[in-house]
């Protein structure tokens, strides 16, 4: 996942400074959304690891 976002970040980056303003700002967006559902992720692990009900790998 977080291959991914970085992935999405270059891409809105590199199509941000050659002008392509619509592919860039829908990667952006995608980039957003990827990093809010890791966030949400990594808490809910954090959140059953602390209680033992989950196996960190």
């Amino acid at each position: 996942m977080l291959q991914l976002l970085i992935i999405l970040i270059v891409v809105a980056l590199v199509s941000g400074a050659m002008g392509f303003t619509g592919i860039s700002a829908g990667a952006a967006t995608l980039a957003k959304i990827v990093f809010a559902i890791m966030l949400i992720v990594i808490a809910l692990l954090l959140v059953l690891a602390f209680m033992g009900l989950a196996v960190l790998f």
